[in-house]
C-alpha cells in the first residue's frame, strides 16, 4: 500500500515508538510500509519488524509518509509484533492472517 522512505538518524534507523491514548488513539513511529488495513486490522512493517493492530471501527486518522508516523482511531483489541522469534518465519504468521 503505502511506501514510507527509511530516514536515517545519526547513521542508524529512525526509532519506533508505539503511543496509546485510551484504547482509542495509536501513533506510531518508525513505520516503513503499510501492508493492508481495514477497519478490524491494520498490518504496519515498522523498523523493528511487522506490527498487526486488532480492533473495531479502526481508521486511519494520519499518515506522514516523510516521517513514517502513521495515527489510527478506533477501539483497539490488541497489538501483535509478527517475527521469527519463536521459531517461525513471519510468512507462516502471514499465511495464517490471510487464509
Amino acid at each position: 500500500m503505502a511506501q514510507f522512505q527509511e530516514s536515517k538518524n545519526n547513521g542508524s534507523y529512525q526509532e519506533h515508538d508505539v503511543i496509546m491514548r485510551g484504547r482509542k488513539l495509536l501513533d506510531i513511529t518508525g513505520v516503513k510500509q503499510v501492508e493492508s488495513f481495514d477497519n478490524e486490522e491494520f498490518l504496519l512493517e515498522t523498523v523493528m519488524g511487522f506490527l498487526s493492530i486488532r480492533g473495531e471501527n479502526l481508521q486511519m486518522k494520519n499518515l506522514d509518509v516523510d516521517q513514517g508516523i502513521v495515527s489510527i482511531k478506533g477501539r483497539v483489541y490488541d497489538l501483535i509484533y509478527l517475527d521469527d522469534q519463536h521459531g517461525e518465519k513471519a510468512k507462516g504468521f502471514f499465511s495464517k492472517l490471510f487464509r
